[in-house]
């Protein structure tokens, strides 16, 4: 069985950009590293940070897979 000590990031595709950056800025505490607009991907990479020690990195995209 796989042990890990500790997770350094996590990348999450969403849906809705404002109402996910709204949720883990203001609901779980996440502090915003980086905001970068993607001209050609016509979407957001925003790098979160919690605590200082855990990285999630928020993706937008135009049209995200279907969840199942």
């Amino acid at each position: 069985m796989l042990q890990l000590n500790k997770v350094h990031h996590i990348a999450l595709i969403c849906s809705d950009y404002k109402r996910s950056l709204d949720f883990y800025t203001r609901v779980i505490g996440c502090q915003v590293i980086a905001e970068h607009w993607r001209e050609e991907q016509q979407s957001y990479l925003t790098k979160l940070t919690l605590n200082g020690e855990y990285v999630i990195e928020l993706f937008s995209f135009p049209a995200p897979p279907q969840r199942l």
